[in-house]
């Protein structure tokens, strides 16, 4: 990897250097392959959609203004795909998380404990699974990807308040359906 910055190597990409574009590809492939595997829970939907981010960046950097950072214009664009490819599907029932990365448990912990765990993520899978399509998407971004309410506000063009609000309630219904789920 070269020591190029975003930019650089978009205004490399712009005059035809097309190796900047595989440089900015090898740097954010691996981010935009989990963003919409979160969205899309199966690994060959997700690479569908990075097959497609990769073409649409591809036409659309020939453009780009730098309004944003590159990564926060992919995001979008992939954040965006991944709606489309699931509105597609028509699986917004179904809709799940998918595990961020496989961890293997320790050898120390207890095999009940390990199911537990797993037991767990499934039941907050599933939760996350009945918010509305906003709140879902907030909350993966937030969540799981750690992003903050500005970064996301940029990425889905909204204030910072209203995301507050809708992971606040997807908090709130995610915390509902597990209580609920335990009986308590």
């Amino acid at each position: 990897m070269t020591g190029h910055t975003d930019l650089e190597l978009v205004e490399r990409f712009q005059r035809g250097d097309e190796s900047a574009f595989n440089e900015l590809l090898l740097r954010y492939k691996e981010r935009i392959y989990w963003t919409a595997r979160r969205f899309l829970q199966s690994h060959d939907d997700a690479d569908d959609v990075v097959q497609q981010v990769l073409l649409n960046t591809y036409h659309a950097l020939k453009e780009f203004r730098s309004d944003s950072g590159v990564f926060t214009w992919l995001y979008r664009i992939t954040v965006n795909t991944s709606l489309n490819a699931l509105r597609k599907r028509r699986v917004r029932d179904f809709f799940s998380l998918d595990e961020i990365v496989t961890a293997e448990s320790p050898a120390s912990e207890r095999p009940d404990e390990s199911f537990e765990v797993r037991e767990q993520r499934s039941l907050i899978e599933k939760a996350v699974g009945t918010l509305p399509e906003k709140q879902k998407t907030v909350f993966i971004m937030r969540y799981y990807d750690e992003l903050p309410y500005e970064e996301i506000a940029k990425v889905l063009k909204t204030s910072v308040g209203g995301l507050k609000a809708n992971y606040f309630h997807a908090m709130r219904k995610i915390e509902k359906y597990v209580r609920r789920a335990h009986g308590a």
